[in-house]
C-alpha cells in the first residue's frame, strides 16, 4: 500500500475476532497499564483527558476487579463498561487536561471514581430504544447499585458502586 511502508497491516483470519483479542493478550496489557500508571487501589491515578485513556482506565479496572480482587468475570465486564462511560463523559463535556481514576473495595461494595475539574454537573437523561448517544449514565444507572456526584472545591467525583459477596 502506496505509503503506508513500515506500518503493521491487519491480518485478513478467517476468524478476525479470535486472531486479535485474546485473555491473555488482554491481561498483559492490563498488567503493563498498571506497572506505567499506577495502582488505582492504591491512590488516585491521573490520565490525559484523551479517548484513548478510556482502554487504559478499561485496563486497570479489568486487573484489579478480576485478578487483584478476585471477583467474577460478569461484575468486571459490568465495571469496565460503566468505567469507560464516566471517563468518555470527563473526557469529552469537561474541557479537563488530566482526569483521575480511584478504586476502592471495602465489605461488601466496590466504589470506583473518576474525577475531574469541572463543577458541572452530569445529567441523567431519558434515552429512547434508537438513540446512539446520552446512553452513559443511564448504563451507570442500570447496572450499579448506587452512583452519584461530590462536588469538591475544584472540580468534582462521579462515582458508582457495586455490591459484592465477600467469601
Amino acid at each position: 500500500m502506496a505509503g503506508l511502508e513500515g506500518i503493521e497491516q491487519p491480518r485478513r483470519h478467517g476468524s478476525a475476532t479470535a486472531a486479535r483479542w485474546s485473555p491473555a493478550i488482554e491481561d498483559e496489557r492490563a498488567h503493563k497499564a498498571l506497572e506505567l500508571f499506577g495502582n488505582p487501589t492504591e491512590a488516585e491515578v491521573p490520565l490525559p483527558s484523551r479517548p484513548e485513556s478510556a482502554a487504559t482506565a478499561r485496563r486497570l479496572t479489568q486487573v484489579v476487579i478480576l485478578r487483584h480482587w478476585g471477583l467474577t468475570p460478569r461484575m468486571t465486564e459490568d465495571a469496565v463498561l460503566l468505567v469507560s462511560e464516566l471517563v468518555g463523559n470527563a473526557v469529552r463535556h469537561t474541557g479537563a487536561r488530566v482526569f483521575g481514576l480511584r478504586m476502592r473495595r471495602r465489605r461488601g461494595w466496590i466504589r470506583i471514581e473518576v474525577r475531574d475539574p469541572s463543577r458541572g454537573l452530569p445529567c441523567l437523561m431519558p434515552v429512547q430504544e434508537l438513540d446512539v448517544s446520552g446512553r452513559g449514565l443511564f448504563l451507570v444507572d442500570k447496572l450499579s447499585d448506587r452512583w452519584g456526584v461530590d462536588l469538591l472545591p475544584r472540580g468534582k467525583t462521579t462515582w458508582f458502586e457495586m455490591r459484592v459477596a465477600d467469601r
